[in-house]
């Protein structure tokens, strides 16, 4: 279960522990799933920005990000499967919204377990006018 932070904007702005247990546990229901089965590389990538920008959009916390499962260790063609999965890190981190992500987890079984991610996105702070 891959386990990545994203760089704080304020000190001591990470995800506490409960977060990670209720995610370990599957108690945590996602607002929103992005699923990237069928997708190329580039249609995955436009879907995965769509998505993300739409999950902040509208105030979600926790995205189930569908990628499918990596490949087999004994596969002979491991570069014929998991592309997709390879990449989201990448194209999270060095994203237009990498500033409200606040951590990727691998998922509970029952979301998808190796084959799917969860993205939590950061509380978005009301602002005063």
């Amino acid at each position: 279960m891959p386990t990545v932070s994203f760089p704080a904007r304020a000190p001591g702005h990470t995800l506490d522990g409960g977060w990670d247990r209720r995610l370990a546990s599957g108690v945590v229901a996602p607002d929103r799933t992005i699923d990237l089965h069928g997708h190329t590389l580039s249609s995955a990538h436009a879907a995965l920005d769509r998505g993300v920008a739409q999950a902040i959009a509208h105030g979600d916390r926790v995205i189930l990000l569908v990628t499918g499962k990596p490949p087999r260790p004994e596969s002979h063609r491991p570069h014929a499967r998991g592309a997709i999965r390879a990449s989201i890190e990448d194209w999270l981190r060095l994203s237009r919204h990498a500033g409200a992500i606040a951590a990727i987890r691998g998922a509970h079984p029952r979301h998808g377990g190796t084959g799917a991610l969860y993205v939590i996105l950061r509380r978005q702070r009301a602002t005063n006018s």
